[in-house]
């Protein structure tokens, strides 16, 4: 599957329950997010900024990577691909990814008994 493109967001749902429960209330925008992916093969370089401010995360699918958190934090995944849905698991939540109708829609699911589940839809640009 590919997902190179650069994407803006359209719509999103659980925002500021998703920011709160992953503690990162500050980082609540009103500005439209941009994502921008660049892929490689299996090597992925994932982008996401707002005027002021960006976030980049690369990993090589199937291999265990270190990458940061938008905490900044450090730590160690693996991304898959699976049925044309990418996946990771980050420290504070599970991640997923998948083009539909050339669209990027993003889902981030918290742990718990009061999980959040986020989710992001970015058109192509």
């Amino acid at each position: 599957m590919a997902f190179a493109g650069k994407y803006q967001l359209e719509t999103q749902t659980n925002y500021d329950e998703f920011l709160e429960a992953i503690g990162l209330q500050t980082a609540k925008t009103e500005h439209k997010v941009v994502t921008e992916v660049v892929q490689d093969g299996d090597n992925f370089a994932w982008t996401q900024s707002i005027p002021g401010w960006s976030w980049t995360t690369s990993f090589t699918l199937n291999k265990e990577c270190e990458m940061e958190s938008m905490k900044g934090e450090k730590f160690k995944g693996t991304a898959k691909i699976n049925d044309g849905k990418l996946s990771l698991q980050f420290p504070e939540y599970f991640f997923t990814a998948e083009i539909v109708n050339d669209k990027l829609e993003m889902t981030c699911v918290t742990p718990g008994e009061n999980s959040v589940t986020f989710k992001r839809v970015s058109g192509r640009i």
